[in-house]
Formats: structure tokens, sequence, C-alpha cells
């Protein structure tokens, strides 16, 4: 019977350890490492490919100790920005934006979701002409997987813009891709689960206009928008925007202005993050939650998951996208 008793004893002294641990977990701000939701490997859903601004991370000439040790060790999860999409009634899948890293992330997209036997997407959605958005296009030609017609959807300039410009229209009479026309705010359905519709969001348009795409599922929908000026130049409200969605990957390029030094800040006008932090700061703590920053310059402390800004960002409840982050839709 006493030792009966002990063990009895050692149970519920486990048992309220569970409970305090369960009771800890509550109401605290997201962490780097529980930021996404955690659908089903099977469910319809968004991951992410990359999260880095399109000169990477290192970046090219760059001697800053952002950069300076990369060089020699490189960061695997420093890929330029891109999401990948799974649709699960069809298994089909899908690229928003055309990286240099698309080769990688190619990769990681057919092992995602459901086992896939094509080794490409089966369609990928171009925000615009900016070098890490579109470039990595240049990898379906014939100097290297000589794809055919892999579905690439694009808004009337970038159309033109990849028509016209070699390489790129060399991709289109070989056949390597399909151009498939976008409108603004005009759905397109790929299945029955998912709808993909364009909007457009002001940037410096040299090549092409510049897109952000809402993307609906069977349960959940979802913003994307890598790339703005700022937000106060854009003729919708993003928080009214916010309201009608349930996760929001947004612009993070600068964390603020005091991070470049080399370049003239208002010829790159993205929104600073702590601007963000400031036009979000009323929104209530579920609304707060639905932001996932993203496009991070390589000099953006939030890259680092130890620095004091990234825990500034999470203590204020909002999401720092990772590479790897699943979103179930």
């Amino acid at each position: 019977m006493i030792a009966f008793s002990k063990v009895l004893r050692a149970k519920k002294y486990c048992l309220v350890i569970v409970l305090v641990l369960i009771a800890s977990c509550k109401d605290k701000p997201f962490s780097d490492e529980a930021v996404a939701d955690k659908p089903k490997s099977s469910a319809t859903s968004i991951v992410l490919l990359g999260t880095i601004q399109d000169g990477g991370s290192p970046h090219i000439g760059c001697k800053k100790d952002c950069c300076k040790n990369l060089f020699d060790h490189p960061d695997a999860d420093r890929q330029v920005i891109s999401v990948g999409l799974f649709d699960s009634s069809t298994k089909k899948k899908y690229l928003f934006d055309a990286t240099p890293d698309i080769t990688t992330q190619m990769k990681a997209l057919k092992n995602f979701g459901a086992q896939s036997e094509n080794e490409l997407a089966d369609g990928i959605f171009l925000t615009h002409a900016h070098i890490g958005h579109y470039t990595g296009l240049m990898y379906l030609g014939k100097e290297a997987t000589n794809s055919k017609n892999i579905p690439v959807y694009a808004m009337p300039r970038m159309k033109a813009f990849l028509e016209n410009n070699g390489p790129w229209s060399q991709l289109v009479t070989l056949n390597n891709i399909a151009l498939k026309p976008l409108e603004n705010e005009i759905p397109v359905q790929l299945s029955n689960e998912i709808q993909v519709t364009p909007v457009l969001v002001p940037l410096r348009d040299e090549y092409s206009e510049t897109v952000g795409y809402v993307v609906k599922g069977p349960n959940k929908s979802a913003l994307f928008i890598p790339d703005i000026d700022k937000w106060e130049k854009w003729d919708k409200n993003i928080i009214e925007e916010l309201k009608k969605v349930d996760y929001a990957f947004l612009d993070a390029t600068f964390y603020s202005g005091e991070e470049i030094s080399a370049r003239d800040i208002s010829e790159i006008p993205h929104p600073f993050v702590i601007e963000s932090l400031e036009r979000f700061n009323d929104l209530s703590p579920n609304e707060k939650s639905k932001i996932v920053f993203i496009h991070f310059n390589h000099t953006n402390p939030l890259i680092n998951s130890n620095s004091k800004e990234t825990k500034n960002v999470l203590q204020h409840g909002f999401r720092i996208g990772r590479i790897g982050d699943v979103f179930g839709l």
C-alpha cells in the first residue's frame, strides 16, 4: 500500500506539472518557432519558400557585419521571397514569384503537401519585374530544365515585357512557358477550392505594374504583398483589407531608415517596419496576429531571430515569416 501511495502521489505531481506547463503557454506573444498554423500535411495550404529581399543575403558587395560571415558560411534559409501554394483537391502546386533561388524553391514545393511526380510547379504567379521576382524564369529555358508550357500568370505590362524582351521572349517562343493574362481584381479560379485575385499596388514600376495577390482557400484566405511603396500611397486602406483575410504577408524590407547608409532611402520607399508597427498598433490581438512580415533586406535585424527588434515585433503580437512556415487555407 505504501508503494502504491507513492506512485499515486508521483502521478498527481506529474499531472500538476503538465497543467502548469499548459497554462504557461497561453497568452504569450508569438515566437519564431511557432508563428504559423500547423495543418495536416495533405491540407490545402501556403508555405513560405523564402523571405529575403531581391538582392539576397549575403548581398553583393556588402562589407557589413550582417553579411561578412555569410560569404564563407552561407545560410540555406536565406532564400529570396517566394511562397508556394498546395491545392489538396487537385494535388497541384503553384509558385508565387520566380526568384533567383527557384531551383531549391521548386524542389521544396515538390516535397510540400502531397509528394509530386512533377519536378516543376503547375503554375507561377508573378508580382512584378524587379529582379527577385521574375528572373528565376531563366532556369525554365533550354540552358536549364527546358520546361514545356508552364503556365505563368502575369498582368498586361508584365506579360508584354516578357513577350518583347530577350531572353524572356525566347521562353515564350520556345513554349517553355505559357503566358496567362491577368486583370486587376479579376479572380482566377484554379479549382473548386482555390481562387487567386491580383490587386494593383503602388511601386516604382519601371518595366511592369506591381500586384499583390489575395488567395482564397476552402476555409481561409491570405493577402500577399511582398513589395509596396508606402501604405498611404495605396488607393486601398490596408486596415480594411486586413479585415477581409486570415493572413497578410506584408512588405517589411527595412526595419527603419537607419540601416541604410549607402543608398538614398527616398528612391526605395518601402514601409519601414517601425511605421507599420505604429499604423497597426491599435488593431485587436486577433488582427495583429494575421500580419506576417516578409521580404527582408539583408540589413534588416528581423532576419536575426535573437535580435531585440525581432523580440519587439513578436511582443507586440505580430508574426515574422520564416522559411518553411506553413499556413492552412
